[in-house]
């Protein structure tokens, strides 16, 4: 069962990548969204829900082993670059400006990103990245308004 926990929050094993795991996460999560998209919004929001509370389970169990936010827990940058790209049309550029503009969220934390890293456990390590996602998936639609249309 530990395994499983472990695969759940380093994302299929993506958080033990040397560099960047953060990084490594959101762009494995992208590459696989690119190539199963389109899904219907309904699926992909169930889609996140569960992993979102797999997430927390796991992270949260992962947390008790490694100690506060340990970087191979990835899964809360799957959520978030999940939340990204939603209704974006699968287009590479788009996908690529949300991957850059929720790292950049994600590393930069503007508010009220920055306070969510004060709420304890598993909470505190995917709220941030939610946050990050919803910011990431207002500007992304935003751009893609104003520009490839």
């Amino acid at each position: 069962m530990k395994f499983v926990k472990y695969l759940v929050a380093t994302g299929l094993g993506v958080g033990y990548a040397p560099l960047a795991p953060g990084t490594a996460g959101s762009l494995f999560v992208l590459i696989v969204l690119y190539f199963i998209y389109p899904l219907s919004f309904w699926i992909m929001f169930i889609i996140l829900i569960v992993l979102f509370l797999l997430g927390l389970y796991a992270a949260g169990e992962v947390e008790k082993d490694k100690g506060k936010d340990p970087s191979i827990v990835v899964i809360d940058e799957i959520v978030g670059m999940g939340i990204s790209v939603i209704f974006l049309p699968r287009n590479w550029v788009l996908f690529l400006i949300a991957f850059f503009l929720f790292r950049i969220f994600d590393i930069v934390k503007p508010p009220p990103i920055m306070r969510s890293q004060k709420v304890p456990g598993a909470l505190g390590i995917m709220i941030d990245d939610v946050i990050a996602g919803i910011y990431t998936l207002i500007l992304a639609h935003l751009l893609r308004i104003l520009f490839f249309q």
